[in-house]
C-alpha cells in the first residue's frame, strides 16, 4: 500500500487530527500506513460513539456492525446517512469513506491486518462499554465505580494502542535487535494509559457536563463528594487529593513511556521522536494541571501551538546529547 499516493491516509488524516498527523509524518514509511489506518478506523468508531443526535441503541448497533466488518465477519455497513449528522466536515468525510478505509485494511499483509483488527476490537469494545455506562438520556452525572474500572478503561482505549505500536515496531523496524520484548510491551501499555489519563484529567470539566465522570466514585465518596458535586468549581479543594493522586499515576505511566522510548535502538530516531513528543507534551500538561483550576469549565488547560512546536524542534536539536534530551522530559515545565 503506497502511503504517499493515498488521499485517505494523507488529507483525511490531516483533517481529523492535525496533532497526530505530525507524529505520523515522522514515522518510518514501513509502519506509517498501518498505524495511520488504525488511527483512522479508531476515529471512525469514536465519531459514531459521539454522534449525540442519534439514540444510544443506534450507536451501539453501529459500533457492533463496524467491529464485525473490521473483523471480516460481516459486510461493511453504510455510514453515508450518519455523515449527515456530523458538525465536522472532516468527520463526515471519515464516515462516508469508511468502505475505502476497509479496503485499505484488507490490502495489508496478513500479519499487519491481524494486529490492526485486534487493537480495533479492543478499542471499539471499550467505546461500547463507555456508551453502556454513560449513554443514559438523563442529565445525571455518572462515574466509574472503582480504580480497577478506570485502569481497564485506559487500557481498552489507549494502553492497547501502545501494545499494538510496539508489536508493529518489533515486526518492521527492530526484528533483529536484542530487546526486552516483554518489558517493552508492558511499558508500551503504560505509555498509552498515561496519555489517556492525562486527557481524562485535562477534560474533566467538559466530560462532567456530558454526564461523564471517569474519576472513581469510591474515591470521591471517601472525600465526601458525589460525582455531581464536581460540577461546582468551589469543590476543587476537596477534590484535589483524588485528582493529584491520578496526576501522579499518570506521571509514573509517562515515566515508563520515557523509559520505553530510550530503550529503543538509537538508530530508530524517527520512531523515538514520535514517542517523545506526546510524552513531553503530556508531562508538561501535568505540570499545568497541578497549578490550574481543574473544575473551571472556562479554563482550557493545554500547551499552546508555539510550545508544542518548541518541544518538537528541541527534541530534534538535542537528540545527539542524551543528557539534554532527557531533560526535555524530566526537567521543569518550560514555556519558552
Amino acid at each position: 500500500m503506497q502511503y504517499g499516493s493515498n488521499q485517505v491516509l494523507t488529507s483525511l488524516l490531516r483533517d481529523v487530527s492535525r496533532s497526530f498527523y505530525l507524529t505520523l509524518r515522522v514515522l518510518p514509511s514501513s509502519i506509517r500506513p498501518q498505524i495511520g489506518l488504525a488511527y483512522l478506523l479508531a476515529r471512525t468508531a469514536d465519531t459514531i460513539a459521539d454522534t449525540d443526535l442519534l439514540r444510544v441503541d443506534e450507536r451501539l448497533a453501529a459500533l457492533r456492525a463496524l467491529r464485525e466488518s473490521i473483523a471480516g465477519t460481516s459486510p461493511a455497513p453504510q455510514f453515508h446517512e450518519w455523515s449527515k449528522h456530523q458538525a465536522s466536515v472532516a468527520e463526515a468525510a471519515l464516515l462516508s469513506r469508511y468502505e475505502t478505509s476497509l479496503e485499505l485494511l484488507r490490502g495489508l499483509s496478513v500479519t499487519d491486518c491481524k494486529l490492526v483488527v485486534e487493537v480495533l476490537g479492543t478499542i471499539i469494545g471499550g467505546q461500547e462499554l463507555d456508551l453502556v455506562r454513560f449513554g443514559s438520556e438523563s442529565h445525571e452525572v455518572r462515574a466509574l465505580q472503582t480504580a480497577e474500572e478506570l485502569d481497564d478503561y485506559t487500557y481498552r482505549v489507549a494502553g492497547c494502542v501502545g501494545e499494538f505500536w510496539t508489536k508493529m515496531c518489533l515486526a518492521h523496524l527492530f526484528a533483529s535487535a536484542q530487546l526486552d520484548v516483554a518489558g517493552l510491551l508492558a511499558r508500551g501499555i503504560r505509555f498509552g494509559k498515561g496519555l489517556q489519563l492525562v486527557n481524562i484529567l485535562r477534560d474533566l470539566p467538559a466530560d462532567l457536563r456530558k454526564g461523564r465522570c471517569y474519576l472513581p466514585e469510591t474515591q470521591l465518596r471517601a472525600k465526601g463528594l458525589a460525582p455531581a458535586d464536581l460540577l461546582e468549581p468551589r469543590n476543587e479543594d476537596r477534590l484535589r487529593p483524588v485528582y493529584d493522586f491520578y496526576l501522579e499515576v499518570a506521571s509514573e505511566h509517562l515515566a515508563a513511556g520515557w523509559q520505553y522510548t530510550n530503550s529503543l535502538p538509537r538508530s530508530g530516531i524517527r520512531v523515538r521522536l514520535a514517542c517523545a513528543w506526546p510524552l513531553i507534551i503530556g508531562r508538561r500538561t501535568i505540570d499545568l494541571l497541578r497549578q490550574g483550576r481543574i473544575l473551571d469549565p472556562g479554563q482550557r488547560i493545554k500547551l499552546s501551538r508555539r510550545e508544542v512546536k518548541g518541544v518538537m524542534w528541541r527534541s530534534v536539536l538535542y537528540y545527539l546529547w542524551p543528557a539534554r534530551w532527557n531533560r526535555l522530559f524530566q526537567g521543569p515545565c518550560s514555556t519558552h
